[in-house]
């Protein structure tokens, strides 16, 4: 049964949907005993196991089921059925969390030291009854996660940004500065990619915007996706990428490698954070400039926060046409106020007339995307950037969301509309060869 579906019998408290209090584990020294007799008698490292072998596993689960028989006399089928569960997703899963990695309906899980996890499900945040036995246990599942790609984690290099085998984006912090113990936070995501329909099916945007979009993408628009964070912006640019031609090179540039696209020709670009002596560090900026080198008809950077926004503006502006980014931000105006902060931190010293031209030169799409209070996600705006007018960036809104209110069950009311204004970008998608249907521009 998914999470999703048990949250619906829950009670609630203080306004949140959460499980009932979980009494302490009657069988936890059984387990831990069963537990070291497994490490003993197959002496593996319990770090380097994939819940994809599915040999050992099998094999672990008779080991596991004759030490239950053995120690268990007087449980039922059920109760031991349960111990061997969980006893396999501590060995070759991660511990405790594992079922909510499984489990589709969660979006985010958090953990906020041992006692406490917390899960993201249908936008909402739902505390849950699953909980580590110390500090030491979460620190033993964060360090097998993040030791499968290389990373490590210790008092010397307290943070780290890793991700599972699904994608699915990890981050850590440990004491001493996380101060109520080691946290980690998963963001998810499906192992299916969305497309676009899955988007026009969670009210994300509509069937006119999405063709938009599309041309937009077709035509080799420069495209920047801006929103605050758990907005999902990252899934929205999965979907964009997916509508770039099957005959182009795409580079994909991360911190942690997310982007799952369809295309046959993709390379894939991921960060490197500095060794035990601090030195070997690989950054966004090192990649992008590094990319320009590898013939790329399109460069798709995860997200841009740093120096590195001069060089995709650079890319953007000298041929690299069609590129692809997303960045922080509140508003369509408030992405080019923070690109403009970004390009200062390059070092450059350029003046803000320079940075706005080549800004405005570059970009020629902002898509701006928010969580609402009812934890939908949507595109609130697409905004074209039209040109300089003096030392003003000017945009124009083509489609937004006309939020009308919330009702009493706390569901957003609001409508998709066409701002009545024509996007000039259209002559320029003709000359690719892209026709846009004009009734999209209607809002019939």
């Amino acid at each position: 049964m998914s999470l999703k579906k048990r949250l619906e019998d829950t009670s609630v408290d203080n306004g949140n949907k959460k499980f009932s209090d979980k009494e302490k584990d009657p069988y936890l020294e059984m387990k831990m005993k069963i537990q070291a007799q497994v490490i003993n008698d197959l002496d593996i490292d319990f770090n380097e196991i994939s819940d994809h072998n599915e040999a050992l596993k099998q094999e672990l689960k008779v080991i596991i089921s004759k030490n239950i028989e053995k120690e268990a006399l007087n449980l039922t089928p059920v109760q031991k059925k349960k111990i061997l569960d969980e006893l396999l997703d501590e060995i070759i899963g991660y511990g405790p969390i594992t079922t909510l990695i499984q489990d589709v309906t969660v979006t985010e899980i958090m953990v906020n030291g041992p006692n406490q996890v917390f899960v993201e499900v249908s936008g909402k945040l739902v505390k849950t009854e699953i909980h580590f036995k110390d500090n030491d246990h979460v620190m033993h599942v964060i360090k097998k996660i993040v030791s499968t790609i290389g990373r490590r984690i210790d008092e010397s290099s307290p943070m780290v940004d890793a991700r599972l085998s699904n994608g699915s984006r990890v981050n850590a912090i440990i004491p001493p500065l996380a101060i109520d113990g080691p946290s980690l936070t998963i963001r998810k995501f499906a192992e299916d990619p969305f497309g676009i329909e899955d988007l026009v099916g969670f009210g994300t945007l509509n069937s006119k915007m999405a063709e938009f979009l599309r041309a937009c993408v077709e035509g080799r628009m420069n495209v920047v996706v801006s929103g605050g964070t758990g907005s999902g912006k990252t899934t929205t640019l999965n979907v964009l990428s997916s509508f770039i031609p099957n005959d182009e090179r795409i580079v994909t540039i991360e911190d942690a490698a997310e982007l799952q696209l369809p295309q046959p020709h993709v390379v894939r670009l991921e960060t490197r954070p500095p060794n035990v002596e601090g030195k070997g560090e690989v950054s966004i900026r090192d990649l992008v400039k590094n990319s320009l080198r590898m013939r790329p008809d399109r460069i798709v950077v995860g997200e841009v926060r740093s120096g590195e926004a001069l060089d995709m503006l650079q890319a953007m502006n000298t041929g690299h046409d069609g590129s692809l980014t997303t960045g922080h931000a509140n508003s369509p105006r408030d992405m080019l106020s923070r690109l403009e902060t970004m390009v200062l931190m390059s070092g450059m010293n350029l003046p803000v007339k320079a940075i706005r031209d080549q800004i405005s030169s570059a970009v020629n799409l902002i898509v701006q995307q928010s969580r609402l209070v009812n934890g939908s996600r949507k595109i609130t705006h697409i905004t074209e950037v039209l040109g300089m007018e003096g030392e003003v960036i000017i945009l124009q809104d083509i489609f937004k969301f006309d939020q009308k209110g919330v009702d009493a069950r706390g569901q957003v009311i609001g409508d998709f509309v066409f701002t009545g204004i024509m996007p000039s970008c259209l002559k320029e998608l003709r000359e690719h060869g892209i026709h846009i249907n004009p009734s999209i521009f209607n809002n019939l």
